[in-house]
């Protein structure tokens, strides 16, 4: 059906007239007549009496008028909470990034972002793979790579490197490690140079299986790498960013360390406006600050 028929018989069905239909439609009476046998004509029913009083709905009428009002009342809660939108945050943010990052670094805080928005829903997407923005698979991302897509609104947010890490009791009863070599009396956790990671892991993986350990655990992502350094399995090839969250795992062979990887906050272009984005986007930049004020201190220490 037309929409705009059905605006105009809700209004004369509102108003119970032509002329005041037309008045508030800022239309002629017969204007506003002529769309209204238009649309009856459409539907081939009636949908008004008319008499000298006025115009009365048909039981036709009556059913279409119900549709149109709940369409109206529909039409006018999404209308306010647009108007509300430009100053308020809430409803369906879609965040991807992988799963090291997503669940080591930013699902542990979210609670202070809901803490601020409490009507935000958040869908995390965790996954090596690069959704696709443009076709709006996600709504913002968070990569170990400048993204390469287009029409993207893109910002670097900090460097990652990837270190040696193990835990104070694992520490506590076995040799620390002075030298490349001294891994071999270690067992090694890390990904499979062959899993999907930034390439810096990669290379720094290789280096470190050039030495023949002769133990070596891998895992295909960093949450259960960092799960096993936890409970003493071994020496682990993590991301710098956990060791600033965690007091019991201390980085051993500090000379060893991958290039540094930069990390981007990225959304399309036609979101730019959007106060879900810019609040995500300044949660993330003041937790990032916070973490770099609590690194300086552990380096002073």
């Amino acid at each position: 059906m037309d929409w705009d028929k059905l605006r105009i018989f809700h209004a004369v069905a509102d108003a119970g007239s032509l002329t005041h239909a037309g008045d508030t439609l800022h239309l002629s009476q017969s204007a506003v007549s002529r769309q209204v046998r238009a649309l009856e004509e459409s539907l081939n029913t009636t949908l008004f009496h008319r008499h000298a009083r006025g115009l009365i709905l048909t039981e036709q009428g009556e059913l279409l008028f119900d549709a149109t009002r709940a369409m109206t009342k529909r039409l006018d809660a999404a209308s306010a909470r647009i108007r509300d939108s430009e100053e308020e945050v809430f409803g369906e943010l879609r965040i991807t990034t992988t799963i090291g990052f997503g669940s080591l670094w930013l699902a542990p805080r979210l609670s202070r972002l809901y803490e601020k928005y409490p009507d935000l829903n958040i869908n995390l997407m965790l996954d090596e793979r690069v959704l696709d923005l443009p076709m709006r698979e996600a709504d913002v991302a968070i990569r170990m790579k400048e993204p390469s897509q287009a029409d993207l609104v893109r910002k670097r947010l900090m460097s990652v490197r990837m270190r040696l890490y193990a835990s104070r009791d694992y520490l506590g009863n076995h040799d620390i490690p002075h030298a490349m070599e001294d891994l071999r009396d270690h067992r090694l956790i890390c990904q499979n140079v062959d899993s999907e990671q930034v390439s810096a892991g990669a290379t720094l993986v290789r280096e470190l299986m050039s030495y023949e350990l002769p133990n070596v655990l891998t895992v295909n992502n960093y949450f259960g790498c960092l799960q096993a350094v936890r409970n003493g399995l071994g020496i682990g090839v993590l991301p710098d960013y956990v060791a600033i969250d965690d007091p019991e795992i201390i980085r051993v062979l500090p000379d060893v360390e991958s290039n540094a990887v930069p990390v981007f906050l990225a959304f399309p272009e036609e979101l730019r406006q959007s106060k879900r984005i810019s609040a995500f986007r300044d949660f993330v930049l003041e937790q990032i600050g916070e973490q770099r004020k609590r690194a300086q201190l552990i380096e002073k220490e």
